[in-house]
């Protein structure tokens, strides 16, 4: 297989720029890297684009080592021919493989490997040759056969010997499989059966219920959506449904019969009939079976992983709430809601617990103490946690803030991974004084002011915006989602001098070592002044600074360009752009440059190129840094909304008009957060007027969005919303 070109037609990228991108990954680059800083060779493929090119170049190179190893195993046994080797390189998939290599593998104790153990072999291929006889003839070459040293004692015992090879061999037949395996996918159905939970609990009953809808359910299983495979499986994992394939057997045994009983009329005939029917209900159709469940799996599991890594992208880019003090608040029952007043750069600056929900209810000394902390530390914005007594904290807010001249809002912060948080190590290293809730309410207020900076602390899989995810592979989902934190660690840029140690993890060219490194250093010799100080550090050799100095930002350095995105390699191509142009670095500093991009265009952006030698992707991507140093992508995106009442469920009545925003995308619509503490459902028919496929086309986790109600169930707390105003 010529993977390059393999590469090129699967992701519809030319092959050169396949070529490029292969070349850069093999020479130890990261992703991030060269889709900010090597555009011009690889035609400007962004993020995205490399990590499907880097997850399918590993898939493939697996697959043809893995051919290579198949075919050296039959090699070695001196089997090998011209069919077997161009079948296998006509092979598209690693199950193809398997199925060609599945007669030469070496087999547990098999009824077929015991019948030939007993010299049986023979007469199963005389069964299979299907000559004109009779039966009597047929017995007579059976009775050939009969050893009672080998365990054959009658022409009975030698029949059924043959037919068990004839059985194994038509189950390892590599065509037979596939066609069988396309008939299963076309034809077969799921069938779920509710089992009685013995000795459960009400908890586990309770929990049962949510698979109601698959206690006795129906459907072709090529029909099913990914999200339904993965409930099933789930439902079926923790013992609520018992779970089958339904293939018609005569849709089967019509196409494999006739493929090995090739004379009817034979007396042979009937004994191969037996063989194949016992082959496909025996061997042929459980192994199937798991094949295709594992696959559709398989498949619904990639598709939940692709969904949660975008649902974690838009999660860590949210807006930064930047600029603004912020009041943490963890609320709770019987330990009372823990507070954090956190200033504009994150510094903890006060901390006190207050009792306003039940058991104690002591609302006005809770009251007393908030509005002390409002005004002590100027506070702009309270940011509540959204799990236990979330409710009544929100409602024991909205109504001080009623009661103060002070500009005061608030907002629901989703708390999902603060706990997680709280109770690790590198919590209790960052505030070894503080107990579990105090550090959960920092940890609150500080990813309103910077949701990357904060969640980065905590493993993705604990963010709870996926579905399923406990199903899934964990090193899979593990790959695939670190990915999606290091492209956006990167694509926000990361200060050298303030920067968390699993913030610096994640930099490009950098790891939990050198990141490690990197702030004992500071510590030890205090702030970095230049990008270039990173080298000084162990474990930060030319390759990682290579990869990652253009994602690190020194605000203090006396260059200018180290509070960019501009590679130092570039330098010199931006101090003569900046020369050229009549400016100096303290215009940049000074935010001179908004007209840069115009001035340049005006004169020739070719021409610059050539002049200055660069490319154009390069230099734009200069001139955008220039002219807005120090810039947060993130500043573009909508901020989350701020509040200062509090509305009720009940409030809710059909065709409301409300601004929401997206906690989770799923396969059939997306969730959204419109205050009420029960996320509303946008199903996938209300998000557009436009078909689309999935939600992820028009939503992302943090959006920002107008909805619509469209019904309210208060009992089973459901509310259904549309985006279609």
């Amino acid at each position: 297989m010529d993977i390059l070109a393999k590469l090129s037609e699967e992701l519809s990228i030319p092959q050169s720029k396949v070529e490029a991108a292969v070349a850069l990954l093999d020479d130890g680059n990261t992703v991030p890297f060269i889709a900010r800083y090597r555009k011009e060779v690889t035609g400007s493929l962004d993020d995205g684009q490399l990590r499907d090119l880097e997850e399918r170049l590993h898939y493939l190179r697996s697959f043809e080592t893995r051919k290579n190893e198949i075919y050296n195993a039959i090699d070695t046994q001196g089997k090998m021919t011209p069919e077997i080797a161009a079948a296998l390189e006509d092979a598209k998939t690693l199950t193809e493989l398997e199925d060609i290599y599945r007669p030469y593998k070496q087999k547990r104790r098999t009824r077929a490997s015991v019948a030939r153990e007993k010299g049986l072999e023979d007469l199963a291929l005389t069964l299979l040759m299907q000559e004109e006889c009779t039966a009597d003839e047929i017995n007579e070459k059976a009775s050939g056969f009969i050893n009672e040293e080998l365990g054959v004692e009658n022409i009975e015992q030698a029949l059924d010997g043959a037919c068990d090879i004839i059985a194994e061999d038509v189950s390892d037949n590599a065509e037979y499989r596939r066609e069988l395996r396309a008939l299963t996918h076309d034809y077969a159905r799921i069938i779920t059966e509710k089992l009685e939970l013995k000795d459960a609990d009400d908890k586990k009953r309770r929990e049962g219920e949510t698979y109601a809808m698959y206690f006795d359910y129906n459907e072709k299983i090529s029909d099913m959506p990914p999200h339904r495979i993965l409930a099933i499986n789930r439902a079926e994992k923790e013992g609520f449904i018992r779970v089958s394939l339904d293939m018609p057997s005569d849709i089967a045994l019509n196409y494999l019969v006739p493929q090995v009983v090739t004379n009817p009329s034979s007396p042979a005939a009937s004994y191969v009939s037996r063989a194949v029917v016992d082959s496909y209900d025996r061997l042929i159709a459980p192994s199937i079976e798991r094949e295709i469940r594992s696959d559709r799996f398989d498949e619904a599991a990639e598709g939940a992983i692709k969904v949660f890594a975008e649902n974690l992208r838009g999660l860590l880019m949210q807006a930064p709430v930047k600029g603004m003090t912020v009041l943490g608040y963890d609320p709770g029952y019987r330990t009372g809601c823990k507070l954090a007043v956190v200033d504009k750069t994150g510094l903890v600056l006060d901390t006190a617990v207050i009792y306003p929900t039940k058991p104690q209810e002591r609302i006005e000394e809770s009251k007393r103490i908030v509005k002390n902390l409002i005004r002590k530390h100027k506070i702009d914005v309270v940011a509540i946690g959204n799990g236990t007594a979330s409710r009544e904290s929100e409602q024991f807010i909205a109504s001080l803030i009623r009661e103060i001249p002070e500009n005061v809002k608030y907002v629901i912060v989703s708390e999902a991974g603060a706990s997680v948080y709280s109770a690790s190590k590198e919590g209790a290293e960052e505030f070894p004084d503080f107990d579990v809730t105090q550090r959960s309410a920092v940890s609150i207020a500080r990813r309103l002011q910077d949701p990357l900076a904060e969640l980065i602390k905590i493993d993705p899989k604990a963010i709870g915006v996926g579905q399923y995810q406990h199903d899934m592979k964990p090193a899979r989902l593990d790959e695939a989602l670190d990915g999606v934190v290091e492209d956006c660690v990167n694509a926000v840029g990361v200060d050298l001098n303030t920067a968390s140690r699993q913030l610096l993890s994640h930099v490009a060219g950098l790891n939990a070592t050198s990141a490690k490194n990197i702030v004992k250093y500071r510590d030890e010799n205090g702030e970095f002044e230049s990008r270039a100080d990173v080298k000084k550090v162990p474990r930060v050799g030319d390759k990682a600074y290579e990869q990652c100095a253009g994602f690190l930002r020194v605000r203090e350095s006396e260059e200018i360009l180290d509070n960019t995105g501009v590679h130092p390699e570039s330098y010199g191509v931006a101090r003569a752009l900046l020369k050229k142009f009549d400016y100096k670095g303290e215009d940049v500093k000074a935010n001179k440059l908004r007209g840069l991009m115009t001035s340049c265009e005006r004169y020739g952006i070719t021409k610059l190129c050539d002049e200055l030698g660069v490319g154009e992707p390069t230099l734009r991507d200069i001139i955008t840094e220039l002219e807005k140093p120090g810039r947060d992508v993130r500043d573009s995106l909508t901020p989350p909304e701020l509040r200062t009442d509090v509305l009720d469920i009940e409030d809710l009545k059909p065709d409301m008009l409300l601004t929401g925003t997206v906690r989770n995308v799923i396969d059939f619509g997306a969730f959204v957060d419109i205050g009420v503490h029960q996320d509303g459902l946008v199903h996938i028919s209300q998000i557009s007027e436009k078909y689309i496929k999935h939600p992820s086309e028009a939503l992302s986790v943090g959006d920002v969005v107008k909805v619509r109600v469209l019904s309210v169930d208060l009992d089973r707390k459901r509310i259904a919303l549309t985006m279609k105003i």
